[in-house]
């Protein structure tokens, strides 16, 4: 049982690092944009960072997408073997 849900910790991990990336550039506002940019830093530096915007709302994008994965993998039955194979086979 503890297998399962550390198996399935570190899936919902991957996704939610991935969609972390994703989701950063929404409503970011650099310091160009916003004309105050900081004297040694980079105009495309953000003028403020929303942590905990950032992170619920890759929070809720990764539980959907984890959600939609668990779906279709235990009641439907679908899984990486289902994709079709576009290489060649080596077997």
């Amino acid at each position: 049982m503890l297998q399962v849900f550390l198996q399935g910790f570190a899936v919902y991990f991957i996704v939610w690092w991935i969609t972390l990336f994703a989701v950063l550039p929404i409503g970011l506002r650099t310091q160009a944009e916003d004309n105050d940019v900081v004297l040694g830093t980079v105009p495309s530096a953000p003028t403020r960072f929303r942590a905990l915007f950032t992170f619920s709302l890759t929070t809720i994008v990764s539980a959907v997408i984890y959600g939609a994965w668990y779906i279709s993998s235990t009641y439907f039955g679908w899984g990486f073997d289902a994709l079709p194979q576009i290489g060649p086979s080596f077997r």
